[in-house]
């Protein structure tokens, strides 16, 4: 009784010890990137909410004390000393989505590359789509 070839190929991929490297490489950089998109995705809503707020305080009497959260209380300022804050962490949010893209992508280019080689080597032994 002979094996098919399709078989036959898929079984003598041995795993080498670079492959296995490359296979644990490609699973610790697939869950760094799942974190750093959580993270991306609550900042971008953190972002979106001091925008919608940005919105809000335009529309509020200058002589009116606001509301401002600072840490886990909240504390009465004046409009535009709250409008400065809230300019400041809108700043400092785009600064860390920025930074979060960045990585994201980063992580997205080498996940390819680690792809194109696992799947070089293994042909469809091996499944890297997540």
């Amino acid at each position: 009784m002979t094996i098919p070839p399709d078989e036959v190929s898929a079984d003598d991929n041995e795993v080498r010890r670079e492959d296995q490297e490359k296979i644990n490489r490609f699973s610790r950089l697939h869950q760094r990137q799942t974190v750093f998109e959580d993270q991306l995705k609550s900042k971008l809503k953190d972002k979106e909410d001091l925008e919608e707020i940005s919105m809000e305080l335009e529309l509020a009497d200058e002589d009116e004390l606001v509301p401002y959260k600072i840490g886990d209380a909240f504390v009465q300022l004046p409009l535009e000393e709250a409008q400065s804050l809230l300019s400041t962490s809108t700043d400092l949010i785009d600064s860390e989505v920025s930074q979060l893209e960045d990585k994201v992508g980063e992580l997205k280019d080498e996940l390819q590359e680690l792809k194109v080689a696992l799947y070089a080597r293994f042909g469809r032994s091996i499944n890297l789509e997540v």
